[in-house]
């Protein structure tokens, strides 16, 4: 089949799976029960996503979870949850994932237990596929439903072809219809949580109404506090080595700052596809000496507090946790100007945001941070300081808001 054809074909599923949902969104308006009414003990809420680290899973599920208006969070996944108060995990069973996969048993699992228990409120991270279903369950089961749009607005431009989903990415070219019908999906959820300004800004540019709060996941400050003594690590790049992330950029400017700076170090934390693929480049780049791949960690903490400069070089991004977690422990910060990342990254006084993204220009704002030991300082200092609002106990006052806004005689929250 030709590339154009099967897109043409690829477009229609995807289309006709957004118009049956679509479908049963009406028929669950129509049919299904009012929104279940929140009690003084709190919300009971069920989410489910792909969580890719430990770490991440503390972002975001610790501030609900120690929020007041939150009575329990029950989570549907396969990926091991570190112990939280408040929080239950649900793993979908053994036989189900072997005769369905992974991902279709969790989010039958997940459509299971939201009808069957019928929580205060029903979310998904990430809009492809976990958001789509959770807004439907929670319509069908009188709850109110989140979308937690962590990708940021990739995940539904030109109809989710960059959004990582196995079956939308495979559009391969921007399909205006698509993104017209996944913006209307977004508008029916109760509550929609962006990462940052930029994504919330998207969506009300294309029309999106309704409650869009900006919520970072909350990083504990006492966590990431500077270790101390010398770094070993020039550079550090925390994250999965996939396509979006550009790893291979980083390489190559890593060459031309290793022209300037002949002892340049620079450590690339995470796993992905492209891992055994970069390990080759990087050797023969001549970087075998000067790059250390580590895999997953769960010494992050650690690994920043030795190191001078965080790197990303994604070609989009949402609110990056990694560099959340780098910057609140007082790294400087080279990034893509891409996404969300303009929210926590002020150009030139905490680092720099990179608007081309060439081998080049990387190059150049990362040795230029590490040749002046006056702008590192200053930008260290200013990087902390950038992460105070983002401080776990701030952004659980955020969910302490929402949260007691559903109760009985509050009213609704405001859009904006």
């Amino acid at each position: 089949m030709k590339p154009v054809e099967r897109n043409r074909l690829v477009a229609l599923l995807v289309t006709a799976l957004l118009g049956a949902h679509e479908m049963l969104m009406f028929i669950a308006t129509k049919l299904g029960p009012r929104k279940k009414e929140v009690g003084e003990e709190g919300v009971d809420i069920l989410l489910t996503g792909t969580f890719h680290s430990g770490n991440w899973i503390l972002s975001h599920l610790r501030p609900i979870a120690l929020s007041q208006g939150c009575r329990r969070v029950r989570v549907v996944t396969h990926f091991p949850v570190p112990t939280l108060e408040k929080v239950e995990v649900i793993v979908p069973g053994m036989m189900l994932s072997r005769i369905f996969g992974n991902v279709p048993a969790r989010l039958l699992t997940f459509l299971c237990v939201a009808l069957r228990s019928r929580p205060h409120a029903v979310g998904g991270f990430h809009l492809l596929m976990n958001g789509l279903i959770a807004s439907l369950v929670a319509r069908a089961g009188g709850g109110r439903s989140i979308y937690f749009c962590v990708g940021g607005p990739a995940e539904v431009q030109g109809g989710g072809i960059l959004s990582e989903n196995r079956l939308f990415e495979k559009l391969r070219a921007p399909d205006p219809k698509v993104e017209s019908i996944l913006l209307r999906s977004v508008s029916e959820f109760d509550l929609v949580v962006t990462m940052g300004s930029r994504a919330k800004a998207f969506f009300r540019e294309r029309g999106v109404v309704g409650d869009i709060q900006v919520i970072s996941g909350g990083i504990d400050a006492d966590r990431f506090g500077s270790e101390g003594g010398p770094p070993t690590w020039d550079v550090v790049f925390v994250g999965r080595l996939a396509p979006i992330k550009q790893v291979d950029l980083l390489l190559r400017a890593l060459v031309l700052v290793k022209r300037e700076i002949p002892g340049v170090r620079a450590v690339i934390v995470g796993n992905g596809p492209l891992r055994q693929e970069l390990e080759t480049l990087a050797v023969r780049l001549g970087l075998g000496d000067a790059v250390e791949f580590t895999g997953q960690r769960v010494d992050i903490s650690s690994i920043l507090g030795r190191s001078k400069v965080f790197v990303l070089t994604s070609k989009t991004e949402g609110l990056s946790l990694a560099l959340m977690e780098a910057m609140m422990a007082g790294l400087p910060a080279v990034v893509s100007d891409v996404g969300d990342l303009s929210d926590l990254v002020r150009h030139d006084e905490n680092g720099f945001l990179v608007d081309v993204q060439t081998p080049e220009r990387f190059a150049e704002r990362i040795a230029a941070i590490l040749k002046d030991h006056a702008m590192w300082g200053r930008f260290a200092k200013a990087a902390r300081s950038a992460m105070e609002k983002h401080e776990t106990l701030c952004v659980v006052k955020q969910w302490d808001a929402i949260l007691g806004s559903w109760r009985p005689g509050q009213g609704e929250r405001c859009a904006e």
